[in-house]
């Protein structure tokens, strides 16, 4: 079933037929359909005007199937463009949530803010929950706040520094009472079983938990917002906030959050005012309704062997739909503010996070193969597995299609012809051109509107630099994304082709430092792009060189896999872009507060004393249920 057809199904299960959201889907769904039909009828009329190969079928099939991922995010940023700025109460008509307004109501709940670590640096750690706490200590309400520092950690020499920091840290807080620490002997289920363990032990005293990620930080004011829309809607189970990148020296991750910051804000928007309720669990810095989450949120075990069976490692958007099957509202707060995390600083140490995430997300295959593990799932929430899942598929599809092509150009010729060339039209002159553009614009839709939605503010044009610096970041950011995208997407789709063989990745802890990328690390690891690119290169310049411009920017993304790896994680040209403040994002030029404890020294390292502790470790626990 397709996912026209699911969103309209679960409008009738949930909505009566006039209903606001309804007709948003029905809208939604339509304008997704009419795109993809369009887009197939004008390739498979490009195809036909010499008659339709077998090959040239299967290229309309793949294109069919990979198209939908590319127009579901063109109409998300085409919509959330319009209502940000042709609608001022856009966050109300999105969210549908009270008291979006409030800064004032008390903080009557107790919340837990929970960060689930394994084998990351402690002082990374310590440094953020320092500057979390700090934060709700200026706003004078974190009496209802606990912290937990929840260790998965394996390695006893970090184990060790992780406990003496925070123990020294503890020690020195006007408020320790507040700060707990907890490492299990054993990680089982993984980060899954992490936060189950805290819900059983200690969830009885909370009624929100927010979930923090190593590398992550929020302010008291957001965390304090976030509270209150829980507090005023008991509707809502999950609410999840936009998490924006803090500034960056890595030449590789100014440009990678800099692409990322334009288009965030109208694809969320358009997603969210057709999702509804149905929104998205992205895992970390967001709050969660912790009753209902202890008792519909666990999940089940996959049937089958790793890589694709066991434990579910992409947790976040199954316990999305877990909780939608509940009855509780999944909420996203598309605003900039207020919520931060670290990106990779170089090409390697992306591809390795993204893998790690494609490998969980196909997992979801299994749900589909399984029905009865997600058996009363809402026909929304089955939409949300499938675009997690599509997030992925559309790279191997994309290679599939450029392979076909060039089977195409090399045996077309000696094809057998399926239907008579004589039953169409002759062509029109620049169609092909004008889908090509067609597809590259809908493609970039998110970025585009994303520069044009900062341009129209004046607020937003400031707090980037200006308009002269957002153009030329715009113009590296664009170039270095087309380079990377095939480079990436080559990366999945073998890796997708080796999951199906038993191959898996790592989960382990992610390098967050900056660091080089020596020749030989980027060529042992990205030596089947320039391969790939070398056999494009030369069969193309063979049979039809004609086609090379247009398969230029795929070229020459796989050749310079390589360079570009090396280059852009150079020190050199992170600290000309800092300096210049080239791919600057607002948080750059205008430090917030949050931000800047985080840049804090901290001078806990120089007086802890490191020793080699035992496999579990606990400081100053909340009393257990049984012995309280």
């Amino acid at each position: 079933m397709d996912a026209a057809h699911l969103m309209v199904s679960d409008e009738r299960n949930t909505a009566h037929r006039g209903s606001p959201l309804r007709a948003r889907r029905l809208i939604f769904a339509g304008l997704v359909t009419g795109t993809i039909c369009a887009l197939v009828a004008a390739l498979t009329y490009i195809f036909s005007r010499n008659g339709l190969t077998w090959i040239e079928i299967a290229m309309i099939a793949v294109f069919t199937l990979n198209t939908p991922w590319m127009v579901i995010g063109f109409w998300n940023a085409i919509i959330g463009f319009g209502l940000l700025h042709f609608r001022r109460d856009w966050l109300r008509k999105v969210t549908g949530l009270a008291g979006l307004e409030d800064v004032q109501s008390p903080i009557t709940a107790r919340v837990a803010i929970v960060m689930p670590v394994f084998n990351e640096d402690p002082s990374l750690v310590i440094r953020n929950l320092r500057a979390v706490t700090d934060g709700l200590d200026a706003t004078k309400q974190a009496d209802n706040f606990d912290l937990f520092l929840l260790s998965d950690t394996n390695k006893l020499e970090i184990a060790a520094e992780e406990q003496a920091l925070f123990e020294s840290w503890r020690n020195g807080n006007a408020r320790p009472d507040r700060l707990h620490y907890r490492r299990r002997e054993e990680n089982t289920r993984q980060k899954v079983g992490n936060i189950e363990d805290f819900c059983e032990r200690w969830g009885d005293g909370f009624e929100y938990m927010i979930v923090l990620d190593a590398d992550s930080v929020m302010s008291g004011e957001a965390i304090l917002r976030m509270v209150r829309l829980m507090q005023q809607n008991p509707n809502v189970g999950i609410l999840q906030t936009l998490v924006t990148g803090m500034p960056a020296s890595s030449a590789f991750a100014r440009m990678f959050q800099f692409g990322m910051r334009h288009g965030m804000r109208s694809y969320t928007t358009g997603s969210a005012w057709w999702q509804g309720p149905d929104g998205p669990y992205w895992g970390h810095n967001a709050i969660l309704r912790l009753p209902v989450f202890r008792t519909q949120c666990r999940l089940p075990a996959l049937p089958g062997e790793r890589p694709l069976g066991g434990e579910i490692l992409s947790h976040d958007q199954v316990e999305a739909v877990f909780m939608r099957r509940a009855g509780y509202e999944v909420r996203v707060l598309p605003l900039e503010d207020g919520s931060y995390e670290e990106n990779p600083t170089n090409l390697p140490d992306f591809l390795t996070r993204d893998l790690r995430w494609c490998q969980g997300n196909m997992q979801y295959v299994k749900l589909f193969l399984h029905p009865s593990l997600i058996r009363g799932v809402r026909p929304m929430g089955r939409i949300q597995l499938l675009l997690a899942i599509m997030m992925y598929t559309g790279a191997p599809l994309w290679y599939a299609f450029m392979g076909l092509g060039l089977v195409d150009l090399v045996f077309g010729p000696f094809a057998p012809i399926s239907v008579p060339e004589a039953h169409f039209p002759p062509g029109v002159p620049g169609f092909g051109f004008a889908l090509f553009v067609a597809v590259m614009v809908m493609t970039f839709a998110p970025k585009i509107l994303g520069v044009l939605d900062v341009a129209l503010r004046r607020s937003a044009r400031r707090s980037y630099g200006g308009m002269a610096k957002i153009l030329a970041g715009t113009l590296v950011e664009l170039v270095f994304s087309m380079l990377v995208s095939p480079v990436a997407a080559l990366a999945q789709t073998i890796f997708i082709g080796g999951l199906f063989f038993g191959k898996r990745i790592r989960w382990d802890a992610q390098e967050r430092d900056d660091r080089r990328v020596t020749l030989v690390e980027a060529m042992s690891g990205l030596w089947p792009q320039t391969l790939l690119g070398a056999i494009f290169l030369a069969t193309l310049w063979t049979v039809a060189p004609q086609v090379l411009p247009w398969a230029t920017p795929v070229i020459a993304g796989l050749l310079l896999a390589v360079p570009v790896a090396t280059v852009s994680a150079l020190p050199g040209l992170g600290r000309i872009m800092l300096r210049t403040g080239l791919c600057a994002i607002p948080e750059e030029l205008e430090v917030p507060e949050t931000l800047r404890r985080v840049a804090e020294p901290t001078d806990l390292a120089n007086t802890v004393t490191l020793a080699v502790i035992p496999p579990v470790t606990e400081l100053r626990p909340l009393a257990d249920p049984e012995t309280a």
